[in-house]
């Protein structure tokens, strides 16, 4: 199996046993509540296991122990402080994990606490003040307190309080079914004394655990535990590393996180002598992932959803429910919203974007009992504007003309230096300077795909030229299909003039010669042409007015797409490495494969589907079938699932749809909510390259389309279920449009798009590169849609448009469009999909009663933007055996209905036939 050979190429590291300073070797004490099963090391206290008492599923490394013994490693139950006594300014920093010595246990244990221990020896002496700690069988739940007593005759202030959160998230030296069945990947809700941690176990399915405050316990920033790489290669592909939850972060933010905007306000705590301070977290178990958010708000925790999410354009209301037992007293949006509260219980708050804040924005919501929440929002500009910047961003800064560079890039759209404000025309890493590999084509793909949704005639005629002299020219030499690894490279012998970089090490296996970086066989540098060439089909098809500006009639672009797709992956992809693994971006295939169908290339779609049927089969046969060049990824899952469901193997499509919604998470947090799980790829695609928590690498946006295609095959999650199946759909749904949303966020006001956000609290910015952008605004560009869903728990709501408040008949659902894209329209009651080829939906009503669905369809996406004569209407049905819809007044064509369109808008029915 692919998954599991690559895996133990990649991730070999030889094991050497650790010293026992945690001391293992004295054993463990056992305990059990109604929901766990776990052991406490002894001599240390700190937590070994913590097991489902229902699944047996363990959250922690028991199984690596003893590689994890040593001083520097850090353990649950851990506690580290910076502290200053009073009238000094330095602090002082300690952590429990430094030196360790055995910890003293508690002669008197308080009702249910099953171990405590004055943990002064393994701190260090001479303290101000005195640390205990008790784990505790809180009912089900357990719990972790640490009570702080100031000793001293003088106030302290604690200025860092933080408490590690360490699972079992090593995939070090495990095959692939290993790592699947036992580890586990946690996402923060950093939301003060509402926020909590989500432990989803790698598969997705089964028990899941959530780390909710104990008591008024603040959550204010995620910090990552720097450590040793020792055994398992910590900070790297196959372990990721260990973060903390702080409590305070004052001490952090005066000096190492000085330069960045914090999420939250930082603190500390001041104790007076003799004054006592306890803190803690409880362990809540989840009977699955979607189950989290219910048992975090049985903890007595505060509980908000977002609908539709937390990346609210300017255009859109957003909706927000609150679920907690005492009354809301304020709510602070910092200037970002008008407010609306609800007239009765259960409903949602409407939040208005003012116009006044444009990015990050925190609301501030305090409750009754004096318990602070905040909620992290990101407002970018109306989609159609935010857009319209990106493409005239990258068709003129990014636009590269000089026509005597010696690597033939000229005409393109390159790879972009925020910082610099500079076109990267060179990189050690040569692919991003080379357009290829995904960090040297996030450029040139996203312009290619806003020119699908939003077509503009000059950026349109940029991107043509770009494909006739430089993909064709340049990435496919020669007039074949195959693929260059790099444009560029690193050879002086073959270039003894050109004006390389003498201040860059070019010694690496990145810098590649000539020879290599014109090698064709990287399966996934195929994918980003062929979206390029889709694109301009589907621009050249739709928008008759550009035929007279193209180099190519519309099927030019079809059978050059075709061809390149059957070049790298027919043949059981003989001409390429990694053809029979997902490849980033390959729903585009799908489209590709539709588009064939439609236009009557009937040998040329049996061609294909000949090829991905062969690929979806043999996933079939693999029990993880996820490979990749790494040794874990999350970028397999998208192209899995789009074939697996094609062809039926129903299976497949289940655990791919689990493992997606195990790295991928809802919380109301717009960088960790749709957040697909990628920590290493600022090394590959990033200017500041170093192994972190990447928020909104493009990820997101493509592990969005199976979720999405899951709801909306299934029903969709309100009309099309009941019960428990109503309540799963809702939750992919919300996860699925929340990263289908994030490529807005990389956006900045003027165009530029990032590569991915920093999520280390010392940077909190997005990277400068543009790098690998492009494949996760490909996501959105074929993900986008309207969904219309009547929720049991929330009503009648809309994701991707606002309802219009005037319909007060509940007969009559009407939507405005405010997604990206606005020509797909999901309806869920219906089990209905309907998605226009050109134009703009600019309004949907739906009439429950009668089952209808009227569109109000614009010939043009913006006033400047390209118009299409007619559009095809598709139609999908599911859920609802027999039924068939039509369009009033169309003739069928294109694999759809083709209507005209007159004026500037035009009126399209769809009603059952």
């Amino acid at each position: 199996m692919l998954m599991v050979r690559n895996l133990l190429l990649a991730a070999s590291v030889v094991l050497v046993e650790a010293q026992d300073n945690l001391g293992v070797a004295q054993g463990y004490t056992t305990f059990k509540t109604s929901a766990f099963n776990g052991q406490v090391v002894k001599q240390s206290q700190t937590l070994a296991s913590l097991r489902s008492a229902s699944s047996n599923f363990d959250f922690l490394p028991l199984d690596l122990i003893s590689q994890l013994a040593a001083n520097g490693v850090h353990h649950t139950g851990d506690i580290t402080i910076r502290y200053r006594t009073s009238g000094t300014t330095a602090w002082t920093s300690i952590d429990s994990s430094t030196s360790r010595k055995a910890v003293t246990p508690l002669t008197t244990l308080g009702t249910n606490v099953v171990a405590g221990a004055d943990i002064a020896a393994t701190l260090g002496s001479n303290l101000p003040f005195k640390v205990t700690r008790e784990w505790i069988a809180q009912g089900k739940d357990l719990a972790l307190r640490f009570n702080i007593t100031n000793t001293a005759t003088s106030s302290i202030e604690l200025g860092s309080l933080g408490l590690p959160i360490i699972i079992n998230n090593i995939f070090t030296n495990r095959l692939a079914t290993d790592t699947q069945d036992k580890c586990s990947l946690a996402d923060p809700y950093i939301g003060l004394q509402a926020g909590f941690v989500r432990v989803s176990p790698l598969k997705g399915t089964g028990n899941a655990l959530a780390v909710a405050p104990l008591g008024s316990t603040r959550f204010e920033a995620w910090r990552f535990l720097t450590e040793q790489s020792g055994n398992f290669g910590y900070q790297g592909q196959t372990f990721e590393g260990n973060y903390e939850w702080q409590i305070h972060s004052l001490a952090w933010a005066e000096n190492e996180w000085k330069s960045a905007t914090p999420w939250n306000t930082a603190t500390s705590k001041s104790l007076k002598a003799g004054e006592v301070y306890s803190v803690g977290v409880r362990f809540l178990l989840a009977d699955s992932v979607q189950g989290i958010e219910d048992v975090v708000s049985a903890s007595g925790t505060p509980l908000a959803v977002g609908i539709p999410g937390y990346v609210v354009p300017a255009d859109l209301t957003a909706r927000l429910y609150l679920n907690y037992t005492a009354a809301v007293t304020s709510i602070d949006t910092g200037g970002a919203f008008t407010v609306t509260a609800p007239t009765s219980s259960g409903q949602a708050y409407k939040l208005v974007p003012t116009g006044q804040v444009w990015g990050r924005a925190r609301v501030t919501i305090v409750y009754a009992d004096g318990k602070e929440q905040t909620i992290h929002y990101f407002l970018p500009k109306a989609t159609p504007s935010t857009l319209a910047d990106l493409g005239k961003f990258f068709t003129t800064s990014a636009h590269f003309t000089n026509t005597s560079d010696p690597f033939n890039r000229a005409p393109s759209i390159m790879t972009y230096d925020r910082e610099l404000n500079r076109i990267v025309d060179q990189d050690p890493r040569v692919w991003i300077a080379g357009l290829s590999d995904e960090g040297g084509t996030g450029a040139y793909l996203a312009t290619a795909m806003k020119q699908f949704i939003q077509p503009k005639a000059n950026e349109v005629s940029i991107l043509d030229a770009f494909i006739h002299d430089t993909l064709v020219g340049t990435l496919q030499q020669n007039n074949t299909f195959g693929i260059v690894a790099s444009a560029f490279f690193y050879d002086p012998t073959t270039l003894p003039t050109y004006p390389y970089d003498k201040s860059t090490d070019w010694t690496s296996w990145t810098s590649w010669t000539r020879d290599r970086a014109y090698t064709t066989r990287r399966a996934y540098n195929y994918i980003h042409p062929v979206a390029t060439y889709w694109a301009m089909y589907r621009v050249a098809r739709n928008y008759p007015s550009t035929s007279t500006n193209l180099r190519a009639e519309w099927p030019w672009y079809l059978s050059r797409a075709y061809n390149t797709t059957q070049y790298c992956l027919s043949n059981r992809a003989a001409n390429c490495d990694y053809g029979l693994v997902g490849l980033m971006g390959e729903t585009v295939l799908g489209s590709l494969l539709t588009d064939l169908q439609h236009e009557n290339m009937s040998s040329e779609a049996a061609a294909l589907e000949t090829t991905m049927r062969y690929r979806a089969t043999l996933w079939s046969t693999q029990a993880v079938p996820y490979g990749s060049e790494m040794a874990w990824d999350s970028t397999g899952q998208e192209g899995v699932y789009y074939w697996s469901d094609y062809f039926g193997f129903s299976a497949t499509v289940a655990k791919t749809v689990g493992s997606v919604l195990g790295y991928m998470t809802t919380v109301p947090h717009w960088g960790w909510n749709g957040n697909a799980r990628r920590y290493w790829d600022f090394v590959y695609g990033g200017k500041l390259r170093q192994v972190e928590r990447q928020i909104h690498h493009y990820g997101s946006g493509l592990n969005s389309l199976p979720l999405l295609a899951w709801v909306e095959g299934n029903g969709g999650g309100g009309g099309g279920g009941a019960g428990e199946e109503e309540e799963e759909l809702l939750y992919a749904l919300r996860v699925g449009f929340a990263g289908n949303m994030a490529p807005l966020t990389n956006v900045d006001q003027e165009g530029f798009a990032a590569a991915a956000f920093h999520s280390f609290p010392e940077l909190l910015r997005w990277d400068a590169y543009s790098g690998d952008y492009g494949p996760g605004f490909l996501g959105l560009a074929l993900g986008q849609c309207v969904y219309i869903v009547s929720s049991s728990r929330y009503g009648d709501v809309v994701f991707g448009g606002n309802l219009v408040e005037e319909s007060s008949n509940t007969t009559t659902v009407v939507v405005e469009p405010r997604d990206a894209v606005r020509r797909r329209v999901f309806v869920a009651e219906l089990g209905l999909k309907v998605e226009i080829s050109a134009g703009v939906l600019e309004r949907v009503v739906f009439g429950r009663g009668s089952g209808s669905l009227e569109l109000v369809v614009g010939a043009a996406s913006t006033e400047d933007g390209l118009k299409a004569t007619e559009v095809v209407v598709w139609v999908k049905e599911v859920g609802k055996v027999g039924t068939r819809f039509g369009v009033v007044d169309a003739v069928e064509g294109r694999g759809g209905w083709v209507v005209g369109l007159e004026g500037e808008t035009t009126g399209v029915k769809i009603v059952e036939s």
